[in-house]
């Protein structure tokens, strides 16, 4: 579930303001009082996630006007030190990788650095794609990129320097989805 909030206070805020709303109440007593024998979940894991400045907010697909197919990715670059994430961060919010990006194809949803959460220091970012297919015909484009092979190949900024570990996750939206 992705979440976003103007602020931390207003992360703060969010629980005791639901504690209030009489119909989430209502709606969530299943879960609410769901039994130790009958858990909903094992463990939940919480990322507090900050949006880089380039890109503040979450970029809602196209594809949902008209309910379109819709395949996200989730990424997250993990860092082996705060340099190196630093400098991984900077290559997107700064020298051109997200445009690179776009130019390819690969369309952001989001970009953010973790602020609290597993696996720091790290780096996470969603984009959307229609299928597989297009996916992939995306990162070819981007693999393949002059501007990306020259900004890849940068001492000091090259993956084996400053990236320890890259996840994909790949998400369908549910039927209810917002994004």
């Amino acid at each position: 579930m992705l979440t976003p909030f103007p602020s931390a206070e207003a992360i703060t805020a969010k629980e005791s303001l639901l504690d209030k709303d009489e119909a989430f109440v209502r709606a969530a007593a299943a879960y609410h009082d769901a039994a130790a024998s009958d858990a909903v979940y094992v463990r939940q894991e919480v990322s507090i996630l900050g949006a880089f400045p380039q890109m503040p907010r979450i970029q809602l697909p196209a594809a949902i006007a008209t309910k379109g197919p819709r395949l996200f990715e989730l990424r997250t670059y993990e860092s082996h030190n705060e340099r190196a994430h630093r400098a991984k961060v900077k290559m997107f919010a700064e020298m051109g990788e997200i445009e690179i990006f776009r130019r390819a194809g690969l369309i952001p949803v989001f970009f953010a650095r973790t602020l609290a959460g597993s696996r720091m220091p790290n780096l996470v970012y969603m984009l959307v794609h229609e299928n597989m297919a297009g996916r992939e015909k995306s990162w070819d484009n981007f693999r393949n990129d002059p501007d990306w092979k020259k900004l890849s190949a940068t001492p000091g900024f090259t993956d084996p320097e400053i990236v320890t570990n890259i996840t994909t996750v790949f998400l369908r939206p549910a039927s209810y989805s917002q994004v």
